[in-house]
């Protein structure tokens, strides 16, 4: 509004200069035409006083036409300033409804990208969610297969072992009964000893050094002239394969730590051949006994009975640096 005064004062003062110089031109003119005419005015002044009446209010009215002019003007003009400050206004208004608008539809487009983020975000936990589930459901499968292995393993292990157990309890009623056989054999062998010793108590002493001879000759014929050429091991005669012995039968009666004497147990000649008995069982040498020791060693010296390097042999403890290999029977 302040602008709007300093307008219309501008207008006013521009308006003023330009109707005083040509009112004062047309006073001039009238002075100029007042002249010749002087003395009529003169003689008429009355007359000259209302037309100057009359021109000042003429004057006066223009003046106020002018005014009222100057002043429709700067209505006009205000008019058309408080248009456009309304237009400005308006235009102000519109701008802040489009900056509102604008601003509006920049919320929304970050509410609808926080929302395309957060449902990207709950996509994403999903997937995660499915994709741990997946694992956990790989990993249980896994667990569960590893745990049916293991069962498989197991029940394979117990079905080993029960075979095992079964072939084992086979083994103990096979070795129970080789045992039963074993030692019905040897009661059977200990009853045909009683029967030879009585056979031999009834037996003359003439028969006895007879048979005692017969012994010795047998001995004799196995003595080596030369032991180390002579003998041979199990190994170089190509292996033992004769009967052997059974393990609870041999840890009771055989090894270094069971020794005993030839002439205490029974002995027969078999092809020539003498062959004693001992521990339930029979035994031949295959060796010739070594020409160095005693000619009566199967009476005096103790001797043992071992199994080693996939045979048996017969040690002599006076000799301990020797070995005859010897065959075992059963009966």
């Amino acid at each position: 509004m302040k602008a709007l005064g300093v307008i219309s004062t501008t207008v006013l003062f521009l308006f003023l200069g330009a109707t005083l110089p040509a009112f004062a031109q047309e006073e001039h003119h009238e002075q100029e035409a007042a002249k010749p005419a002087k003395q009529q005015e003169q003689a008429k002044p009355a007359k000259q006083e209302q037309q100057q009446a009359k021109g000042q209010q003429e004057q006066q009215q223009k003046q106020q036409e002018q005014a009222k002019s100057s002043r429709q003007e700067e209505q006009k003009q205000a008019k058309g300033q408080q248009e456009q400050q309304q237009k400005q206004q308006e235009q102000a208004k519109s701008s802040r409804q489009e900056e509102q608008k604008q601003a509006k539809g920049q919320q929304e487009q970050q509410q609808k990208q926080q929302e395309q983020a957060k449902s990207s975000r709950q996509e994403q936990q999903h997937e995660q969610q499915v994709k741990s589930q997946q694992e956990q459901q790989q990993k249980q499968q896994e667990q569960a297969k590893s745990s049916r292995q293991e069962e498989q393993k197991q029940a394979k292990g117990q079905q080993e072992q029960q075979q095992k157990q079964q072939e084992q309890a086979k083994s103990s009623r096979q070795e129970q009964q080789h045992e039963q056989q074993v030692k019905g054999q040897q009661e059977q062998q200990q009853k045909q000893q009683g029967q030879n010793e009585q056979h031999a108590a009834r037996q003359s002493e003439q028969e006895q050094h007879r048979q005692e001879g017969e012994q010795r000759a047998a001995w004799t014929d196995h003595r080596a002239h030369n032991w180390k050429s002579e003998h041979r091991d199990w190994k170089e005669r190509g292996g033992y394969n004769g009967y052997r012995i059974p393990e609870d039968r041999y840890h009771g009666y055989f090894g270094a730590e069971h020794a005993f004497r030839i002439y205490t147990y029974p002995v027969v000649i078999v092809g020539g051949d003498p062959r004693f008995q001992y521990g339930g069982f029979w035994f031949s040498a295959v060796d010739p006994w070594p020409e160095y020791w005693s000619a009566n060693w199967y009476d005096n010296d103790d001797v043992y009975i071992t199994y080693a390097d996939d045979g048996y042999y017969l040690y002599n403890r006076r000799y301990p640096q020797d070995r005859i290999a010897i065959s075992v029977y059963a009966n």
